[in-house]
């Protein structure tokens, strides 16, 4: 490839790069809230009066997802996953992250002139980079989110023998503990005092936070609310069961943890071995490519590969 060619690529992933940086730490939406502040404050009016339709008001300001959230929201509720991370990215910023990153990385095999094969394969794992760094931020979330129930538990029960409401309770988890649970319970009390009703409120926790321990405390404060009953007492018990299971379930992670270490070396030894002796002897092993029998070998070898790490997967995934 000219070196011409290769420049005039480079300064395009740069531009585009900075293009990508500017839109997502821009504030079209601190603009947006300011200038509908302004409106309902009668400021900035002009001598014509805007129709109804040229209006702030008309939509909130959320109301019109960009092309990339309308394409992941085909897959499901894109929103509900950035707020089961609690991270600030939007969709459209998150889809041009994944984008530049498999462009960039694609430019990167070009400019190292690697083999036209790892081209695509070095594009999609940096593109799903953004992908995984949310996944493990969400599951780092919820799974602190269940560290933090049974303390909840405990404090709303206490709150309501000594004489307080559930709302109260809610709004003392808020202020005595930290987040994520103290802001999740403080938006369910934010909720209710606002007029929305706690069966509501609580459905719309269940939803944010997918925690089986939490569908048992939503449930048990639904049918209290119905039927009556000691709520406090029925929250002592939930928050007793709840700690009962993270007991058995450490002591299925310090059964289970030889099977998960043999896992994850006999699935990363084959693809280690590979790019060692790639690079020891690359007329070696690219046999495996050139020769059609070498082809087959190849596509069992990853199918194979697959089919044990999903079964090791199983053996080791025991639920509590």
């Amino acid at each position: 490839m000219s070196p011409l060619l290769i420049s005039i690529t480079a300064f395009a992933a740069v531009a585009a790069m900075a293009w990508a940086v500017m839109q997502m730490f821009g504030d079209k939406d601190d603009d947006k809230l300011s200038d509908r502040l302004d409106m309902l404050a009668g400021k900035g009016a002009t001598s014509k009066e805007p129709s109804l339709k040229e209006t702030l008001l008309i939509q909130p300001l959320d109301a019109a997802p960009g092309l990339i959230e309308a394409l992941l929201n085909r897959f499901g509720k894109s929103r509900l996953l950035f707020q089961q991370a609690d991270t600030k990215l939007t969709p459209s910023q998150f889809g041009m992250m994944s984008g530049g990153l498999a462009f960039l990385g694609m430019m990167v095999c070009v400019v190292a002139r690697l083999p036209v094969w790892m081209v695509p394969v070095v594009a999609l794992s940096a593109g799903v980079m953004p992908l995984m760094y949310l996944s493990m931020k969400r599951k780092r979330r919820l799974k602190l989110f269940g560290a933090q129930l049974p303390e909840a538990l405990d404090l709303m029960g206490r709150a309501l023998r000594s004489g307080h409401s559930l709302a109260a309770s809610f709004e003392l988890v808020q202020s005595e503990l930290n987040a994520p649970i103290a802001t999740e319970f403080g938006r369910v009390f934010e909720e209710q005092n606002l007029g929305l009703p706690i069966e509501e409120a609580l459905e719309g926790l269940t939803e944010r936070v997918p925690n089986m321990d939490l569908q048992f405390f939503c449930t048990a404060v639904v049918l209290q609310r119905t039927t009556g009953g000691d709520l406090a007492e029925i929250l002592d018990k939930i928050g007793h069961l709840v700690r009962e299971r993270f007991k058995i379930y450490g002591q299925v992670q310090a059964l289970t943890g030889e099977g998960r270490l043999s896992g994850i070396v006999l699935l990363a030894l084959p693809p280690v071995l590979f790019l060692a002796v790639y690079r020891l002897n690359p007329n070696y092993i690219m046999l495996l490519f050139d020769d059609p029998m070498g082809t087959k070998m190849l596509a069992g070898a990853v199918i194979m590969q697959v089919l044990g790490a999903l079964v090791i997967r199983k053996i080791i995934n025991i639920k509590v």
